[in-house]
């Protein structure tokens, strides 16, 4: 019998890129998505596959799934700036209702729970680079705070289950990812810098640039939450890539790569955006043996023939 893995969120950028994952590997699997920022595009592909089954719900509502589940993945959850600032209330409900009942599925279920936390959970970090045991430095009342408060109660309720119900968890903290099926509006720095060049704008750069960041390509993410899943390792596990750019660095990166004309403009920096975003790996390289392997030079240009393709228009 194929094992069944449930994933919420599972028609959005990373829960796509995991469907695919599972059903090249022989799983049954349940894409869970309201498509509130998610996009059934991205798993059309997969819906006349027998394995694959798509249910429209909210996960911020309680789920009933017939038969059973073996692995719960939750990545429900606006993710980018401009979606959790246009769905305020939609993203904490998804890190506090939505994590609860996907977790009570777990428990009914005997299924092993991940959660896809965050590197926001670290908020502005006093600590470079961070670590799984730095506590953070968030501001919790702040635009921002709907999106890393959400991840940071997911993450001790999701502890809390542990401890007192004995659910089988497990906690990755996702740094900055990037590659296809992200939306091209969606606010973050590689969309916004491909969505420029291929419309010949400004690069946009907000406040100096010096702000930096780590780039990880969606491919090695998708390995290391899934060597997590299948490890031993409970976490939180800080998965992305070690390698820093400045934002202003980014910026000559690709321009040198695409477009060597385009202009830099720069822009008021939105309040509470973090000046340092850098994981320290040591943990997932020791107990995991993971480490990403695609080049930023390459992720980018995979991630722009993708854009090209999908938004010719």
């Amino acid at each position: 019998m194929k094992k069944a893995v449930l994933i919420t969120g599972g028609a959005g950028f990373l829960g796509s890129h995991l469907c695919d994952w599972f059903i090249a590997r022989g799983f049954k699997v349940i894409a869970v998505d309201n498509l509130i920022t998610g996009n059934a595009r991205n798993i059309a592909h997969l819906r006349r596959n027998k394995a694959f089954k798509y249910i429209k719900h909210n996960i911020a509502k309680p789920l009933k799934v017939a038969g059973p589940v073996h692995y719960i993945l939750h990545f429900a959850s606006p993710a980018s700036p401009v979606d959790y600032m246009k769905h305020p209330i939609a993203t904490m409900e998804a890190g506090s209702h939505g994590t609860q009942n996907a977790l009570d599925m777990a428990r009914q279920k005997k299924a092993v729970f991940l959660l896809a936390s965050t590197s926001e959970v670290y908020g502005d970090p006093l600590q470079h680079p961070q670590t799984e045991d730095y506590w953070g430095n968030v501001n919790p009342i702040g635009p921002r705070s709907v999106y890393d408060e959400a991840k940071r109660y997911a993450e001790a309720l999701t502890l809390a289950y542990h401890r007192e119900h004995k659910v089988h968890v497990k906690i990755v903290r996702i740094f900055n990812t990037y590659g296809p099926r992200m939306q091209l509006k969606d606010g973050r720095v590689v969309p916004n810098f491909i969505d420029q060049l291929l419309r010949a704008k400004p690069l946009t750069v907000y406040g100096s640039g010096k702000q930096s960041r780590s780039f990880c390509y969606v491919d090695d993410l998708i390995d290391g939450i899934t060597r997590l899943l299948f490890s031993k390792l409970q976490g939180p596990v800080n998965v992305g890539n070690p390698r820093e750019f400045t934002i202003l660095e980014f910026a000559y990166l690709v321009r040198k790569f695409y477009n060597p004309t385009a202009k830099i403009e720069f822009k008021p920096l939105p309040k509470d955006d973090p000046q340092q975003r850098r994981p320290d790996i040591t943990l997932a390289r020791r107990e995991l043996g993971w480490e990403p392997k695609v080049p930023l030079e390459q992720g980018i240009r995979l991630t722009m023939d993708w854009f090209k393709k999908n938004y010719a228009h």
